[in-house]
């Protein structure tokens, strides 16, 4: 794994106007070894930060003009994604899987060993059997991923992600789990992960790494004890 001194660590993160984006990108702006944070979104974030670069593109079906600001990244955070029922399936397939992968093969271009992190899903299913059209796309864009060459894969496979400030639900099934979150997350406490506690484990790993070569995928349970780790550490 390389070895990074304070302040040098540069990284891109996709998606962080996003719940669990928006979270990941305050941690990486308070992070001490982060030096550059370079956001790359199709609307501007309306804040400002010395270590904050933005770089508008509203196109990620091609990304080939983001060459040169993907150059000399250490480290990339993937957060863009869609709701099931918030657009059709061609387009849950186009966001998921093929934005997902043209990102990444430019990425992977510009900076060959920088680390991959990847928002995915729990139940992604790479084989492609799944019956759910979210799973089978999370399970072809990790594929696609993996199939790259990056040094370092980390793919997170989140259960519910609870929103921990209120917001516009996307839809009823959401309204309804944000409702009934604290009978749910007793009963079930493995199937549920704050957004703020996911955004902060996606940065700690790829700012810390967790070793040499590898690619991971974490679980929910594994995302859980992660963040339960970390709020030790920090409190």
């Amino acid at each position: 794994m390389n070895t990074l001194s304070e302040k040098q660590m540069r990284v891109v993160i996709v998606g962080a106007t996003g719940m669990v984006g928006g979270y990941a990108l305050r941690y990486l702006l308070d992070r001490n070894s982060v030096a550059q944070v370079t956001v790359i979104g199709r609307r501007g974030l309306g804040i400002s930060h010395a270590k904050l670069k933005e770089v508008l593109h509203r196109d990620f079906a091609n990304c080939s003009t983001l060459a040169e600001a993907l150059s000399g990244q250490n480290a990339a955070i993937f957060c863009l994604g869609a709701y099931t029922g918030a657009v059709s399936d061609e387009g849950l397939r186009r966001i998921t899987v093929d934005y997902t992968a043209e990102f990444a093969r430019v990425l992977r271009a510009a900076s060959p060993d920088a680390v991959f992190s990847f928002l995915s899903g729990s139940g992604a299913d790479p084989t492609g059997r799944s019956r759910m059209a979210f799973a089978r796309y999370k399970g072809e864009a990790e594929k696609a991923l993996l199939a790259l060459g990056f040094p370092r894969v980390y793919i997170y496979r989140p259960a519910y992600i609870y929103p921990v400030k209120p917001r516009k639900e996307p839809n009823v099934s959401y309204r309804l789990l944000r409702g009934i979150y604290p009978v749910f997350r007793l009963l079930f406490p493995g199937q549920v992960i704050p957004a703020d506690d996911l955004a902060r484990v996606m940065v700690d790993v790829a700012v810390q790494g967790t070793g040499e070569r590898e690619s991971l995928i974490f679980e929910n349970r594994d995302i859980r004890s992660m963040a339960e780790s970390l709020n030790r550490t920090t409190s």
